[in-house]
């Protein structure tokens, strides 16, 4: 028994541990972005940071506008999410309610092995196969457009992989008593076990839109790197992290500083992004 009770707080040890290194590592990283990122914005001015729309480092004197990238990272991930969401949950909703069990060992490996794909890979995909597609049919090439819809796709393998889990954790008693009431098939699923679910569903859009505001590799390819705001779907944009990226290797004092002060802005984005679907989600299930 003494031994059992050596074993048991030996793990609760090892447990804690990695739970405290867990948090030390996120505190470390917000300590690093706001103690170098800070003092830039401090330097150059909130307003000025934040709500310029003109970015020219090199310029004399220098310009450290970064709005037009704040709404160029809120327009691709808006786009990502009007493309992934809807067909994350619906393949959600079939793997877990409608698919056939042959079927399912062949879709769900498939949908697991979109998550191992590198960013890059994406990113080449889109540049030879999207970009080309919508240079063809609608002009403008690399764009918001593309971005959104290749961000969509990365997207699919979190949504899709959350969604299930949650709509698999639903009590079966729900769809079997919404079906003895005279509901189909469809309608109990739709109906009784999806807004059980909707918890899960909505962690698991949240998770989705993390990773797409926080991709890089694949936007620097084909999202065109234009310092502007889009005026339509085929303009070219840049985000925060494709700025972040393209101008850290040769940046240096204020400017590199400044990149880092972007970190801290789209760090507190997400922040903000996260504590809204939180709010939304503990409303929704306060009041049903």
């Amino acid at each position: 028994m003494r031994l059992n009770r050596i074993k048991e707080m030996a793990m609760q040890g090892v447990f804690l541990l990695t739970a405290i290194t867990s948090i030390a590592a996120v505190v470390l990283i917000c300590i690093f972005l706001f103690y170098n990122g800070v003092p830039a914005i401090t330097e150059i001015g909130f307003l000025n940071f934040v709500g310029g729309q003109k970015w020219a480092p090199t310029n004399v004197p220098a310009s450290y506008g970064i709005l037009n990238m704040i709404i160029g990272s809120i327009y691709v991930t808006a786009g990502a999410v009007v493309v992934g969401v809807p067909i994350g949950v619906l393949t959600a909703v079939f793997l877990a309610r409608f698919c056939p069990a042959p079927l399912y060992k062949v879709l769900k490996p498939a949908t697991e092995l979109l998550a191992g794909i590198p960013s890059i890979v994406y990113g080449f995909f889109g540049l030879m196969v999207i970009v080309p597609f919508i240079r063809e049919h609608f002009g403008g090439g690399s764009s918001l457009l593309a971005a959104s819809f290749v961000l969509g796709i990365m997207i699919l393998p979190t949504i899709i992989g959350v969604s299930e889990s949650a709509i698999r954790a639903v009590p079966e008693s729900y769809y079997e008593g919404a079906l003895a009431l005279g509901a189909t098939r469809e309608r109990s699923v739709f109906k009784a076990i999806l807004p059980a679910s909707k918890s899960g569903i909505l962690a698991g859009v949240v998770l989705g839109t993390g990773r797409a505001i926080g991709e890089t590799m694949a936007v620097i390819l084909i999202a065109g790197n234009q310092v502007q705001i889009p005026s339509s779907l085929t303009d070219g944009v840049r985000t925060l992290t494709a700025n972040i990226v393209l101008e850290m290797g040769y940046s240096t004092g204020l400017h590199r500083q400044a990149l880092i002060a972007t970190g801290v802005v789209l760090f507190v984005f997400i922040l903000i992004i996260t504590l809204s679907m939180q709010a939304i989600k503990s409303r929704s299930e306060k009041y049903g």
